[in-house]
């Protein structure tokens, strides 16, 4: 008897949003390798090379470093219910809805939270978070690198001397920036950190790579209370990953490890200085194109992502119908504004394998078309245009 359901055959996509991003030939070939157990010699042997290549990623030595099952977001609660226990003093900077999403975890496992807050697509300064650790004197102070929901970077190595004169832990969270520009957790002293495999990794959503230093690890072991979460404790899960103990804890996803293996490799073998540097070219010549079309960015230039771009949409222009076309005609993908940036921002990205000299160009004629049918003016190929001209100053 046949099955009434088709096989999946997806569409193919250029997934120029917040993520997931394209994902590379080999790295699909891997996730469709022979599954073997989760305690074969050959897989114990992988997750080795995968902590050893994830350590590169972060710039750190961090011996508990590994890929936590589950997406980014399992990054995020697996390092706070290991730092934090209930009463503990948590302060977390919200400018964006992952910041948000990070003091409600924390407050869903008791920790005493206080905010602060900067407006969508705004910064901290080291002055105003001094104030807040000095004044509420917490455990742990989270803060979103890379805050995808606006595309506004956070400078971190002065907050990070800040939180650790008041004697805190810094929690960080580089889900979008991990493999796109510089990450430095031993340089920044940051205590933990985490991020997903679906951004500028290009592997598909399903692994959050985590690292603790040492202090963080000393926090965990002098708890008083069990670990809320079984599933993200990490005095379990490190056994597992642990090359002398191999203490069985959950199944891993077999597949997602060999995928998150092969893209760990691609970064290695590209080199990071070569990957950031990548990055930052495409979003040059995007940036150059877009404004030669009118647009403007959400985020002040020196606090812009490279991976991400968020633009304002222009007066008269339906977000949703723009995407919408730029889906159906072109096969581009690209996201919406997130809370009070909802309806009023068009987030871009440039990620990994989809950030391309190709996909930039390909994208801004496509925008092109899209805006003209929309009734916003704009001087036709001045986006292509533009975008090739810095092009050509960035190769001299």
């Amino acid at each position: 008897m046949s099955s009434s359901f088709p096989p999946v055959q997806p569409p193919r996509r250029v997934l120029m949003g917040p993520g997931p991003s394209d994902v590379a030939p080999q790295v699909l070939a891997a996730l469709a390798a022979p599954t073997v157990g989760h305690l074969d010699p050959y897989f114990l042997n992988l997750m080795d090379e995968v902590q050893q290549m994830l350590r590169t990623a972060f710039q750190t030595k961090n011996k508990l470093t590994l890929a936590v099952s589950g997406t980014g977001s399992a990054g995020m609660e697996a390092c706070v219910v290991n730092l934090v226990e209930p009463g503990d003093k948590v302060l977390v900077c919200v400018n964006g809805v992952f910041g948000g999403r990070m003091a409600d975890v924390a407050a869903r496992y008791g920790a005493d939270v206080k905010i602060i807050e900067r407006p969508f697509g705004e910064v901290f300064s080291t002055e105003e978070i001094q104030k807040a650790v000095e004044e509420f004197q917490p455990k742990v102070v989270g803060i979103v690198h890379a805050e995808t929901s606006t595309g506004a970077l956070q400078p971190i190595p002065e907050i990070s001397k800040a939180v650790h004169d008041a004697g805190a832990l810094l929690l960080m969270d580089c889900v979008t920036s991990l493999g796109g520009l510089p990450v430095e957790i031993d340089k920044w002293n940051v205590d933990a950190a985490y991020s997903g495999t679906q951004k500028c990794l290009s592997c598909p959503p399903g692994l959050a790579p985590v690292t603790f230093s040492d202090r963080a690890v000393e926090v965990m072991e002098a708890r008083s209370t069990k670990v809320a979460s079984w599933y993200l404790d990490m005095s379990m899960v490190r056994n597992y990953w642990s090359d002398h103990s191999r203490a069985y804890h959950h199944t891993a996803p077999i597949n997602m490890n060999y995928g998150l293996h092969q893209a760990l490799r691609d970064l290695l073998e590209e080199g990071l200085e070569n990957r950031f540097a990548r990055h930052l070219r495409n979003h040059q010549a995007l940036r150059s194109g877009l404004e030669a079309m009118g647009l403007k960015y959400a985020v002040a230039e020196e606090y812009r992502l490279p991976m991400l771009n968020a633009v304002t949409i222009p007066d008269g222009v339906d977000d949703k119908a723009v995407r919408g076309q730029l889906l159906t005609d072109f096969g581009i993908e690209i996201g919406g504004g997130l809370g009070p940036m909802a309806g009023k921002t068009w987030r871009i990205g440039l990620m990994g394998e989809a950030c391309t000299q190709r996909n930039v160009l390909l994208f801004l004629a496509a925008l092109e078309f899209c805006l003209q049918a929309a009734g916003h003016h704009l001087t036709p190929g001045a986006g292509v245009g533009a975008a090739n001209q810095a092009y050509s100053k960035l190769s001299d």
